[in-house]
């Protein structure tokens, strides 16, 4: 029966709450009701009134009435510690099967002061946050990375018990943040057709940038590595100079898909070792993927494109 009602709940928070890089939290969004130290509260005032009834103590009468208007007060105070605030996405950077993705969320409170705010995906348990008047703070919340593409969390949990812990009011926000996930790497070797293992050095030429001939020094632009810039130079006021290689090679290194052996996952991440190998070495190479095709270059913008086509390798456009 929960199966069941699952999809209609969340076609129906879709609607009430669409998915959007910045939300703010108002009457339509945020729910109440009283938490389980609530229910046993109002139990508790249930019974203090039928002893008044019963002994017409005006003394227990008088108890439950307070509470009760203690209770009725701490309904508005919870309420006004979510209503007004402000949720927006945060950046978060690519991982790796296996780590932790990281979802950064800001909250902003452009009116009032807010105290114990708890945020994140239950079951775990949710992180607590105060955010100061005209104010914000941001939380960094995290989500095990379990297969490779656009990892997606579910929508966050938000929520306050303050200021007495008898109510709970929460939102169920979509901040519509995904991160990218690579494939593990897995080390192993090449077969020789993936441009590996050729020995032979007739007929060697200088091909586009390597690490193996001295070409002369050329401006740094972003992206080239921080181990070929020419410190001597820059000591001397000549300003970021990198010093710039050719690659020795008889022809193009390629990362072949089709070359590999054993199923498409382990495929993925041998390619994706050898694509960090290559890239740490400042070597040049090419991926090839059945129906697309990466042209040989190196350092860290081609790899950030080849390990963005191996996460997303077999994805639905």
């Amino acid at each position: 029966m929960r199966a069941a009602l699952k999809p209609l709940w969340r076609r129906w928070l879709a609607r009430r709450i669409p998915p959007a890089a910045s939300v703010r939290l108002n009457q339509r969004r945020i729910f109440i009701l009283p938490s389980r130290v609530g229910a046993i509260f109002a139990v508790a005032l249930l019974l203090m009134l039928l002893v008044g009834i019963n002994y017409q103590n005006s003394l227990a009468y008088g108890l439950t009435f307070l509470l009760v208007s203690v209770f009725v007060v701490t309904i508005l105070h919870t309420y006004r510690n979510l209503a007004g605030l402000v949720l927006k996405a945060g950046g978060g950077g690519a991982v790796f099967v296996g780590e932790h993705a990281r979802f950064r969320v800001r909250l902003e409170s452009p009116e009032r002061e807010r105290q114990a705010v708890a945020l994140g995906w239950p079951p775990s348990d949710l992180v607590v946050r105060d955010v100061p008047r005209q104010g914000q703070t941001e939380v960094d919340l995290s989500q095990p990375a379990v297969r490779r593409g656009w990892l997606r969390p579910e929508r966050l949990r938000v929520e306050s018990r303050f200021p007495l812990g008898l109510l709970v009011a929460w939102s169920w926000v979509d901040l519509d943040q995904a991160v990218l996930v690579y494939p593990r790497p897995l080390e192993g070797e090449l077969p020789l057709s993936a441009g590996l293992g050729d020995e032979e050095e007739e007929g060697m030429r200088a091909r586009g940038q390597g690490a193996d001939d001295f070409q002369g020094l050329r401006e740094y632009q972003p992206g080239d590595s921080k181990r070929r810039l020419d410190w001597k130079a820059y000591s001397r006021g000549q300003g970021l100079l990198v010093k710039d290689f050719a690659m020795l090679s008889g022809r193009d290194l390629w990362l072949d898909f089709d070359s590999l052996g054993g199923d498409s996952e382990m495929r993925l991440s041998l390619l994706c070792y050898w694509v960090l190998q290559f890239t740490e070495r400042q070597q040049a190479f090419g991926l090839q993927l059945p129906g697309q095709v990466i042209a040989p270059d190196y350092g860290e913008g081609h790899r950030d494109a080849c390990l963005r086509a191996l996460a997303l390798f077999g994805a639905r456009a």
